[in-house]
């Protein structure tokens, strides 16, 4: 049995100690299973949580480039929209057009034509001047190019042309004075309809294309976030489940630090005995 001393007491000291770090270990646990986390700040590991916290960085940019893609996808869909009207009133006046070619046709009958003629190219008109989604149009004259973010640091863009369907235009070679009140004026309509139907197929070819390369990369940002939050989690995240487990351990390690050093304080109190 070691030496007794009422001024240092080596046992308690020791007790002490290993409560203390008992209990250093018991709030780590205590926090890891409140916050979720093993690693919440730069102190409980400053390396992983600098790591994290660029992550965060990135998984933020990816929700503005998101955005973004969305934004510009909705932009295309509404002007696609928009130019499948285009092409069905092309498709009308083709008809109107073709009709009236006939010499045999009654004045009263080419009246008839050519009012409905120049009603359907008029509503060309509020067709591509009304698809506009947030400000953009890409069907109107003098419409701009979509640019949607394609990545985090803001340099590589997905971009889609613009297809101008304005009357008078490359191509919608209908003009706002294109008529068929006579069978010259018909058979001139009829050609400038018909290469506008074909300019038209191939700008809705060109949206519909644009929109799912938006969508595609729409699709591989959203995974590609999903992947770094995971890569988060992995690195800071806490076990609960072990953690749990342990907490139980230190609790119990607690307790019989507390009995261990009621002991040790115990000690110098056997000394007195000696006298009696």
């Amino acid at each position: 049995m070691g030496a007794q001393s009422i001024n240092t007491n080596v046992s308690a000291m020791y007790a002490r100690q290993n409560l203390s770090a008992s209990q250093a270990e018991l709030r780590i646990a205590e926090q890891r299973i409140a916050t979720g986390q093993k690693v919440a700040n730069a102190k409980d590991n400053g390396a992983i949580f600098a790591i994290a916290t660029n992550q965060r960085g990135t998984s933020q940019a990816l929700n503005a480039v998101r955005e973004s893609l969305q934004r510009s996808q909705s932009t295309v869909d509404v002007s696609s929209a928009a130019a499948e009207i285009v092409s069905d009133l092309l498709l009308q006046m083709k008809e109107k057009a073709l009709a009236s070619t006939d010499a045999q046709l009654n004045s009263s009958s080419r009246a008839a034509m050519n009012s409905d003629f120049v009603a359907l190219r008029d509503q060309i008109t509020k067709a591509v001047n009304n698809a506009n989604f947030n400000g953009a149009n890409l069907i109107k004259a003098g419409a701009a190019d979509v640019a949607a973010l394609a990545d985090e640091s803001g340099t590589s863009l997905l971009t889609v042309r613009a297809q101008v369907l304005a009357l008078s235009g490359s191509n919608v070679t209908v003009t706002s004075t294109t008529a068929i009140s006579t069978v010259s004026t018909a058979k001139s309509a009829l050609s400038l309809v018909n290469k506008s139907i074909e300019n038209v197929s191939l700008a809705l070819s060109k949206l519909g294309t644009g929109s799912r390369a938006l969508a595609t990369h729409l699709t591989f940002v959203s995974k590609l976030q999903d992947a770094v939050d995971a890569g988060i989690g992995n690195i800071v995240d806490a076990d609960l489940a072990k953690e749990s487990a342990r907490l139980t351990a230190l609790q119990t390690k607690e307790q019989l630090g507390f009995q261990a050093l009621s002991i040790a304080n115990q000690g110098p109190g056997q000394l007195i005995n000696l006298f009696r």
